[in-house]
């Protein structure tokens, strides 16, 4: 395969000739993926260079470049490590929704754990094995509801994109924590200096506070994301 992308499909896709005889290579693909990411889940992406990723292994960064020509492909293929081969779901032999559920809260602890793959997730690019079964679960999940192939696939991203939202919102707060309940409460104390300028949203955080219904971003947009699929397959059926 030619082009850009050939060296990244390689890498990910195989086949890696090993050598007929002689010594055992010192590194091996999946050490290098897991050396990379030992390190951007401690300093995030931009911590992550050739140099720092051969110091990490303790060789020289020429013998790291036998492996891997450059940072695009070691990002790649730490991704698909970091993300690996989607886990069989619980929910596996119940219905769509249930099925998709699962997915998504065991995806929403992957980008959890691995936050950096946000930033290396972005934009058109070649996926590994790993990333795609992912893919591969959740529009087998629909196989049965009579949606077409094209919907099957904007259903999956679409709760992807409710997994990276949330993620992103999490990565943001930091290590304080919950998003929501910081946002909630700095809403608040501006509600009640403000609150003459807002009088919808002073009434829905007061409304929320007394109900505890706050801080329910990720279930809530799940739950509103799956309503209106199954709005959608009870028309196809």
């Amino acid at each position: 395969m030619g082009g850009e992308h050939a060296e990244v499909v390689r890498l990910l896709w195989g086949p890696h000739p090993k050598p007929a005889r002689g010594p055992r290579p010192a590194l091996d693909l999946d050490r290098i993926a897991r050396a990379g990411i030992e390190i951007a889940d401690a300093e995030g992406l931009a911590g992550v260079s050739m140099q720092r990723v051969a110091a990490q292994l303790d060789v020289t960064k020429m013998a790291l470049y036998r492996y891997v020509p450059g940072k695009a492909e070691l990002v790649a293929l730490m991704v698909d490590t970091a993300i690996g081969p989607c886990p069989a779901t619980k929910a596996r032999h119940g219905g769509w929704r249930e099925q998709l559920e699962e997915w998504a809260g065991r995806l929403l602890d992957v980008f959890r754990q691995h936050p950096w793959a946000l930033d290396a997730t972005v934009g058109p690019r070649v996926m590994g094995p790993g990333e795609l079964s992912w893919l591969e679960h959740a529009v087998s999940a629909l196989d049965s509801t009579g949606l077409s192939g094209a919907e099957r696939m904007d259903a999956a991203v679409l709760l992807v994109g409710h997994v990276r939202g949330i993620t992103q919102q999490t990565r943001a707060a930091g290590p304080a924590g919950n998003p929501e309940a910081q946002l909630g409460s700095i809403l608040g104390d501006l509600m009640q200096a403000h609150g003459e300028r807002f009088p919808a949203l002073t009434a829905a955080l007061a409304s929320a506070a007394r109900s505890d219904e706050q801080d329910q971003a990720w279930d809530f947009g799940l739950q509103r994301i799956l309503d209106g699929l199954a709005v959608l397959v009870d028309q196809r059926r």
